[in-house]
């Protein structure tokens, strides 16, 4: 059994999503980060950076201890691994989903989440700042629109880096996007959103979030941003 440590946002789609996928067991333990439940210091002890998702498998790859794991990239290899399946072993074709998963961790997320962040969280307007990351973050649905346009999923067969990036286009209208300007990507897009899987995965944050009750208020907003090594 897995438990799963998650809230309804992008990264902690990303694993109910690969959880459904492999067919691994799973529970969900939530974590509501607009209370600041990620401080708690039994979650501190399993993922250190106080962010969502997390998991601690108890039936782990090579046995022994049950294995904690923070960092959504690092739990999808690790479910890859575990399930074998959705990462491919020849090295090549690994590298090739690797490398789009590390696209999604190193650029889409964190552009799409700063999207959010001064288009629809800060008190004051800048928009220099809802300027840039709308505009970068259109360019980076560009990049994926081209690749798209080569193959059906991002690294050719659908595996964890489609996995990683699906949650974050879900928002597209967020981040001040259109999918009609970005065909290939709409055609993959609402290919994975049909996927049973899928649909058992946003099933999942409709049971946990009913109300769809948005993370970010005014009460939450002291809790997710500011932040510093001292508070």
């Amino acid at each position: 059994m897995i438990d799963l440590y998650y809230w309804t946002t992008p990264n902690g789609h990303k694993i109910s999503l690969c959880l459904e996928e492999m067919g691994l067991r799973y529970l969900v333990k939530p974590v509501e980060i607009g209370k600041g439940e990620q401080f708690r210091p039994e979650y501190l002890a399993i993922s250190p950076n106080n962010k969502i998702p997390a998991i601690v498998d108890h039936d782990p790859i090579h046995g022994g201890e049950p294995l904690a794991l923070f960092e959504s990239g690092a739990i999808l290899i690790y479910l890859a691994e575990k399930s074998g399946k959705f990462l491919p072993t020849r090295t090549c074709e690994r590298f090739d989903v690797l490398q789009w998963l590390m696209w999604q961790m190193g650029g889409l997320g964190p552009m799409a989440g700063q999207n959010h962040h001064f288009a629809g969280y800060t008190a004051e307007r800048i928009q220099y700042a809802i300027d840039r990351y709308v505009n970068e973050t259109n360019r980076l649905y560009g990049v994926l629109n081209k690749r798209l346009s080569e193959r059906k999923f991002v690294a050719g067969e659908y595996s964890i880096a489609d996995m990683a990036i699906y949650p974050w286009i879900v928002p597209y209208e967020r981040q001040s996007q259109k999918l009609d300007d970005f065909p290939y990507l709409r055609r993959w897009f609402e290919t994975i959103k049909a996927r049973p899987a899928t649909i058992r995965a946003y099933d999942v944050a409709k049971r946990i979030n009913p109300t769809n009750a948005p993370t970010v208020n005014e009460q939450s907003k002291k809790i997710l941003f500011g932040q510093t090594a001292l508070k």
